[in-house]
């Protein structure tokens, strides 16, 4: 007898017992989840909520600090109207006033305005198939923290009279930070392009921009793989006031 019909005639023989009676049910139910799964992927990824989820969690989390932002601002002009109004009746109040004044400027705490530069720093564009330059990676083709940290040290190599980053303006303290091509400056997250606005005189920027090692490593970068780096000279350039806190947390000694 071969092993075919003895096989069937076992079959035939034994009683079907309850679990594997429910065999087929069960692989029933898992075919209409599957197909109803896909149904309502069409084709995308059933887990991208998570991704969902903190891009709406980055979001919440900037419109809180814009909040904050404001009402640091309008406790600030409190402060402001109220030493005024000691100075106008105690000689040392205004005398400290009239210091914290002069250094003001130097710290980056008035708008200021002049003529300067603007310059730009983008990822590179996409191109219409998703396929990269020959020999790139995805790494290759987003601003770095150190292009963005590179281009600010050569305009303030160039004397400039002052710097902001994405209309926040930077002081001695400020430090430049990215996860991925996401800029964090100041509690706040930026997305590319990337935007340098500095009171400076143009030539010099361009001349720092040229000597820096760093820029240079960046500029082959751009050439090869089709990043945007721009610099404009403009006859007016607006700088605001630097409305962050002035502590600091962590120092060293030379």
């Amino acid at each position: 007898m071969s092993r075919s019909s003895l096989r069937g005639r076992v079959l035939r023989g034994r009683r079907l017992s309850p679990w594997g009676a429910l065999v087929p049910v069960v692989a029933l139910l898992a075919g209409l989840l599957f197909a109803t799964s896909g149904r309502a992927a069409q084709g995308m990824d059933l887990r991208a909520g998570e991704i969902t989820e903190l891009s709406e969690l980055i979001d919440q989390r900037n419109a809180v600090i814009a909040e904050q932002g404001d009402q640091l601002g309008d406790l600030q002009r409190q402060v402001e109207r109220l030493t005024d109004q000691a100075a106008s009746r105690n000689s040392d109040v205004a005398a400290a006033q009239t210091a914290g004044d002069a250094g003001a400027l130097s710290a980056a705490l008035v708008p200021l305005t002049g003529s300067g530069v603007v310059i730009t720093l983008d990822d590179a564009p996409s191109r219409p198939d998703g396929s990269r330059p020959v020999n790139a990676s995805a790494d290759d083709l987003v601003i770095h923290q150190s292009d963005v940290q590179a281009v600010v040290n050569a305009v303030w190599a160039a004397a400039a009279d002052g710097v902001a980053i994405m209309d926040e303006r930077l002081i001695a303290t400020s430090a430049v930070r990215c996860v991925g091509n996401t800029l964090l400056l100041q509690g706040r997250t930026y997305s590319p392009p990337f935007i340098v606005t500095a009171i400076a005189d143009p030539s010099a920027v361009r001349a720092q921009l040229a000597a820096s090692p760093q820029v240079a490593v960046f500029q082959q970068a751009v050439e090869a793989f089709g990043l945007t780096f721009t610099v404009r000279e403009r006859p007016v350039v607006e700088l605001p006031a630097y409305d962050g806190p002035l502590d600091l947390e962590f120092a060293t000694s030379g």
